[in-house]
């Protein structure tokens, strides 16, 4: 047996030793020696992997903690006439989000997705950190042109917009923790003040059956009694809620999968 073969056997057996620094030195030494058994030097490749997605997750939430510790709720800057209800325009957040956030390592990029159901838009955020970690999350944001009371009020273009317009809003607000000051409410074209109809309250049953969430725990957060009291400004905050539920259940299995 080689020296970096004996080196790397022995580190792999000494899980908790060290920091990715010190495993790439060693993961060095094995990889120069031709000798050195594949295998496990694959399996400390794979630790390396494990230590640095920790720590740069590590670096993600410590950076995270610092950037909202300085946000504070954005006012409301922007009417929307139809529904008489007032909103903070994405330049404002922009405009008081990105200062802080660029400041602290993260970057945000917006994008569409496959997946929202017939008449809906996706819209998918990723916040990036400088450290290596990033997370994706999405919105699935009606998209049919209906105004407050039911009408047609946009064609089919301007309705996509303006649900991209809502979902990048949302999602960047929901990604950092973010308040409007006064009663949180968007432009009333893609969600408002009155309550969500019989195909988004669908939806959400559907969602929360598939990620097996806690109903009555899920209306408790929400301040409801019943799906069908959730108000159309609220519809994005709990779809975001129940993948937030179903993300920390696969979080918890997989740990607990991972100790047997």
């Amino acid at each position: 047996m080689s020296n970096a073969t004996a080196i790397a056997e022995r580190d792999e057996s000494n899980v908790v030793r060290t920091d990715a620094s010190s495993l790439m030195e060693v993961i060095s030494r094995a990889a120069s020696d031709p000798s050195t058994d594949v295998d496990k030097l694959e399996r400390l490749l794979g630790m390396y992997e494990r230590i640095t997605g920790r720590e740069a997750e590590q670096a993600y939430n410590a950076a995270m903690n610092a950037a909202q510790t300085e946000m504070r709720p954005i006012s409301q800057d922007a009417s929307n006439p139809q529904t008489r209800s007032k909103y903070a325009s994405y330049a404002a957040l922009d405009g008081r989000m990105r200062p802080i956030y660029s400041k602290h390592g993260f970057s945000v990029r917006f994008d569409t997705a496959d997946g929202a159901p017939e008449g809906w838009v996706r819209v998918v955020s990723k916040v990036s950190h400088i450290g290596g970690h990033s997370d994706i999350t999405h919105i699935d944001i009606p998209a049919d042109g209906k105004g407050a009371k039911g009408g047609d009020v946009m064609t089919k273009t301007h309705a996509t917009v303006s649900a991209v317009s809502y979902g990048k809003r949302t999602l960047l607000k929901m990604n950092f923790n973010i308040a409007e000051g006064g009663n949180v409410d968007d432009d009333g074209n893609a969600a408002g003040n009155e309550p969500i109809d019989a195909k988004q309250v669908a939806f959400l049953q559907s969602k929360i059956v598939e990620t097996g969430t806690d109903l009555t725990r899920f209306l408790k957060f929400m301040r409801v009694s019943r799906l069908e009291d959730l108000k159309l400004s609220q519809f994005g905050v709990a779809v975001m809620r129940i993948e937030e539920v179903a993300k920390i259940k696969e979080r918890a299995e997989a740990s607990d999968n991972a100790g047997h």
